[in-house]
This record gives C-alpha cells, sequence and structure tokens, in this order.
C-alpha cells in the first residue's frame, strides 16, 4: 500500500453527517462491551474492523435500495475512527483506577464527574496523539500492525464485496447466537455450574460457560490460554487448597465459593508477577525499536494544523489539571507533573505498539504509578489519579495512533480523524460511565468476587496501597510469594526474548501466568477452551479460520456483553 499525502482529496466525501453518525452509533454499543469484559477479565478488544463491518453491511444495500451516495472508503475510515474512540474509553480508566478508587474510598463518583474525567483523560490523550503522528507515521513510517490491518480490511471489502458481507453474516450469527444462549441460560433455564467436587466448586474450578470468554480464548491465541491454565493450576489447584490447610487464609465452609478470601492472598503474587514481566518485557521491548530499522522511505507530509494542534493540547492539558485539583484535592505541581509524564509515555507506548501491535498498557499504568509513587509518596489518591491520567492518556493516545495508520494508507485527512475521534470520545465517555454506574453501583461489596474479578482494579489499587502504606499491611507468606513471583515474572520475560520462538507455546508470559491468580480458575479454564478451539480451527480449517474466525471471536465478545449490560434493566 503506498502512503497518501495529507491534503484532502477533492472528490470522494469524509467527514460526511452519516459517517459520523454511524460511527458514534455503533460507539455508542461497542464501547459497553469492553465496560463488561474489562471488569470481567481486565482485556478490552479492538472494535475498528467490526464497526467497518457492520457499517459496511448496512450502507452499501442502502445506498443501491433509496439511490444514495454509495458508502465510500473515506466514509469508512471515519466510521471505525469514530467508533474505534467510543468504544476504546476503557484506556481513560474506567475499569482500572477509577473503580480502584471507588473501592478505597467507599462511593463512586456520580455520573457528570465521572463522564467529565473519564472525557478529559481521553481527549488528553486523542490531542498528545496527533503530536505524536507524524513522527511516528510519517517521519518514522512504523508499522502500527492492527492499524495496517484495519486499512487492509478496508480495501478488502471494498474489492471484495461478497466475502465483506459473509463475514458481516458471520459476525451478527455469532453475536445473536450469544445473546440466545445467554437468555436460555439466565432467564429460561440455568445451566448448572458443576464441579468434579465440592471442594473444587469453592476453589472455583467449575464448568461456568461463558460464549464472551470463549470468543476472547480465541483471539489471544493458544499461548496465552496455556498460560492462564496452566496459572490456574497453580494458584487455585496447588497453592490455595494449602493456604487453608495452614490457617494462612480462613475460610468459612457454609460459604458457596472461596474466592474473595483467598484472592486477597494470591493477588500479591500475581500482581508481583504481572508487575516485573511487564516492566522486563517492556524494557527489552524498548531495546528492540531503538535499533535502526531499515523502512520504505515515506513521501514528506505537511498538515496546516499547527495552531488547531497546539491549542487543542493546552485545552485538554488544562482541563486535566484543573479536574485533579478539584474533584479528588491532588496537589497543583503533582497534577502539572501528569502532563509532560504522559507525553513521555506515550511517545514510548507509541513506538512498542507501532512496532510489535503490544500495546504495554499495563506496563505503562504501572511505570506512571511508580513514577508518582516516588515524587508523592505516601499519597494513594493522588498516586491513582495522576498516574491515571499520565497511563490512560499515555495508552489512548498509542490505541488511536492505529486509526491514524489506517488514515494514512487509505489517503484520509488527519484534522478530519482528529475530529472524528473527539466524537467518539464524548460519546464514549457518556455511555460507558453511565454502564460502569449501572454495573458496578457498589464497588465495595460487587468488585474482586468471582463476578466481578476486576483483574486491573486489583493491580492499582495494590500498587497503589503499596506504594502507600509500604508492605507493612501484608502477610509474610504473601511478602515471600510476591518476591518469588518477582523473580518468575522476570524469568518469564526474558525467557520469552532468548528462547526460540518454536518453544515459546509452553512458556507463559508473566501478565497471563499472573492473571490467573486474580480470576477464577473458571474464567481461565473457559479462556484457555476458546484458544484451544480457535487452535484446532487453524489446523483443520485454516481457510475458513483466516476469513471468519476473528468475525465469530468479535461477535461472541458483543453479543454476551450487550446481553450482560441490557440484563441489568430486568
Amino acid at each position: 500500500m503506498t502512503p497518501q499525502t495529507d491534503s484532502p482529496a477533492p472528490g470522494p466525501a469524509e467527514l460526511t453527517p452519516r459517517a459520523l453518525a454511524t460511527g458514534l452509533l455503533l460507539g455508542a454499543l461497542l464501547a459497553p462491551c469492553n465496560v463488561y469484559s474489562g471488569l470481567k477479565i481486565g482485556w478490552s478488544f479492538n472494535m475498528s474492523i467490526t464497526a467497518l463491518l457492520l457499517a459496511f453491511a448496512f450502507w452499501m444495500p442502502l445506498a443501491r435500495l433509496c439511490k444514495l451516495a454509495p458508502w465510500g472508503m473515506l466514509e469508512s475510515n471515519i466510521n471505525q475512527t469514530t467508533a474505534s474512540a467510543a468504544a476504546a474509553i476503557t484506556s481513560s480508566g474506567l475499569v482500572a483506577p477509577i473503580p480502584a478508587l471507588a473501592v478505597m474510598t467507599g462511593e463512586n463518583l456520580h455520573w457528570a464527574p465521572l463522564t467529565m474525567w473519564v472525557f478529559t483523560v481521553s481527549f488528553l490523550g486523542v490531542w498528545v496523539g496527533w503530536y505524536l503522528r507524524p513522527r511516528m507515521i510519517v517521519q518514522s513510517n512504523l508499522v502500527f500492525p492492527a492499524g495496517m490491518a484495519t486499512a487492509q480490511t478496508m480495501l478488502d471489502m471494498f474489492a471484495h464485496r461478497r466475502e465483506a458481507m459473509a463475514r458481516v453474516k458471520v459476525l451478527l450469527s455469532a453475536l445473536i447466537g450469544a445473546v440466545l444462549f445467554n437468555v436460555v441460560d439466565k432467564l429460561v433455564w440455568h445451566i448448572p455450574r458443576l464441579g468434579p467436587s465440592v471442594t473444587a466448586s469453592k476453589l472455583t474450578f467449575v464448568f461456568d460457560p461463558s460464549l464472551l470468554l470463549i470468543g476472547f480464548g480465541g483471539i489471544i491465541g493458544l499461548r496465552a490460554g496455556l498460560g492462564l491454565l496452566f496459572g490456574a493450576l497453580i494458584a487455585w489447584g496447588l497453592i490455595a487448597p494449602q493456604l487453608i490447610a495452614h490457617d494462612i487464609v480462613i475460610v468459612s465452609q457454609d460459604a458457596s465459593n472461596w474466592f474473595e478470601p483467598l484472592v486477597g492472598w494470591l493477588l500479591w503474587p500475581g500482581v508481583a508477577m504481572m508487575l516485573a514481566g511487564s516492566l522486563t518485557s517492556f524494557g527489552a521491548s524498548l531495546l528492540d525499536v531503538s535499533k535502526p530499522h531499515r523502512r520504505p522511505q515515506a513521501r514528506a507530509q505537511t498538515s496546516g494544523s499547527g495552531r488547531l494542534q497546539f491549542a487543542g493540547f493546552v485545552a485538554a492539558a488544562a482541563l486535566a489539571i484543573a479536574l485533579q485539583i478539584i474533584l479528588f484535592d491532588v496537589h497543583w505541581t503533582m497534577a502539572l507533573a501528569s502532563i509532560p509524564i504522559a507525553f513521555a509515555l506515550a511517545t514510548v507506548a507509541a513506538r512498542v505498539v507501532g512496532e510489535t501491535s503490544v500495546a504495554p498498557i499495563g506496563a505503562i499504568g504501572k511505570l506512571s504509578q511508580l513514577s508518582f509513587g516516588v515524587m508523592a509518596p505516601g499519597q494513594p489518591i493522588t498516586n491513582l489519579m495522576t498516574a491515571n491520567v499520565a497511563g490512560g492518556a499515555a495508552g489512548q493516545s498509542a490505541d488511536l495512533l492505529n486509526d491514524f495508520r489506517a488514515g494514512y494508507e487509505v489517503g484520509a485527512h488527519p484534522a478530519r480523524q482528529v475530529a472524528a475521534q473527539c466524537a467518539g470520545v464524548v460519546v464514549g465517555s457518556l455511555v460507558s460511565s453511565l454502564v460502569y454506574l449501572m454495573l458496578i453501583p457498589d464497588p465495595t461489596t460487587q468488585l474482586f468476587t468471582p463476578e466481578w474479578p476486576a483483574p486491573a482494579v486489583a493491580v492499582w489499587k495494590a500498587v497503589a496501597e503499596a506504594l502507600s502504606h509500604g508492605l507493612n499491611g501484608i502477610a509474610p507468606s504473601a511478602l515471600i510469594a510476591m518476591a518469588i513471583g518477582a523473580v518468575l515474572g522476570i524469568g518469564l520475560a526474558l525467557a520469552e526474548r532468548w528462547l526460540d520462538k518454536k518453544y515459546l507455546l509452553f512458556v507463559p508470559s508473566g501478565a497471563t501466568l499472573g492473571l490467573a491468580f486474580v480470576i477464577p480458575a473458571s474464567t481461565s479454564l473457559m479462556l484457555f477452551a476458546g484458544a484451544a478451539l480457535a487452535s484446532l480451527a487453524h489446523k483443520f480449517a485454516p481457510n475458513w479460520s483466516a476469513r471468519f474466525l476473528l468475525s465469530v471471536a468479535a461477535g461472541l465478545v458483543a453479543g454476551e456483553s450487550l446481553f450482560g449490560v441490557v440484563s441489568v434493566w430486568f
């Protein structure tokens, strides 16, 4: 694909009302999916390709039927940019530092301030991303694999329209199937959650059918699925029974399960493993991206939007500083420091995403927490919310650079994409904040339970408390486990770097192994099942898998997430 110039093409329509409205509607529908899955398993899903397919399937026949202007590729790009920005709103902290703050203070923010805060962090990320675009995409010509995949999907859709419609049918069929499955399970006939024994059930080793987890398992791949399986067996199958047997953790025999008391101990080695592994991998990736790479030369591009960029960035930074002071009583010096740290972390995260497609959101968040832990020791609220600004804006900007990459490949104008991103952020903030408050009205009792494990929340809370109060409040046995977990996380990260790739399948990452310590074993088992099924599909039906597997997975994730959100009203 040949990079295009920044000058707007005189012919094809781009930022049209229907393109923007479609992206906003799809973003409003897809954003709750990421809130739901983020609170369930700590992960979110890139919705760009899903938005592309759904809009294409709607507008192509409608334009012919109603004799409208054909749905164009640049309109399709604006649609996916808008929907992606709305769905990526969870990067702003809505499923990590914000619920952690609610647990620590005992109450949620009200909808209006919560929406304003989420919007501000994401809005800052948009302008940071636009500032980084010339350097990362035009000058360095970084690949941004997810953005390139989105661009290639657009090109393929308009070149092979029947294939695109077939993928849409598969996606919608999976979505409807997931909804019907959950209707039967929760409203008609409750499928029993059974384990091999009473003890195993209380240790969360139960059959807990979830098509969302099956779908996510198909996306994350077999290596991550095996890492979760190994982690579940170690944490809940080996360590947990010993904790109970030696009275390190006291459980009630009358309880339906022992997740809550056990996760209070298991999260410490799990967090240490995730933190050490993520930061080690992050550091290693920086060494990789700092090496010179031979890339194709891109044509020089110019954009006459410098003043708008500067004004937008200053406005977003001022709003972020003001809200930290007003909402959370953060000292102005710490609030001010969050802006350059956000910019620095965004630069690093963007290079990693551009080279590898792996968004180091967890590591960026922890790095920002550690930075503010040094600057403002003993202040957990300041630690959480300043790190929320720095890490959230960095994560959002890195994610949105994928949209810029896709737009660059199809000749989109960046200023128009920024307008679409800002609109998406507005709608995503409004909808996602409302959905979060509906799902989690009482975070102190709902989170860290089998229904809402919220692993990302547990990590942010644990780091904030450790940096604030030190390690004195942690059981000595858990401290030893933390040290072992940290060493294991570092070792696994180094092994991933040094071992031949053919051996990596059975070498889990510290992130997936540690994650299994803070979510129920049943969740890890279902994610592994999805990964295993996807692997079998790739082996025995490679052509079908290449065409439709991602669509099936996206449909399952969207179907169960949307049902879970809607069922709150019933």
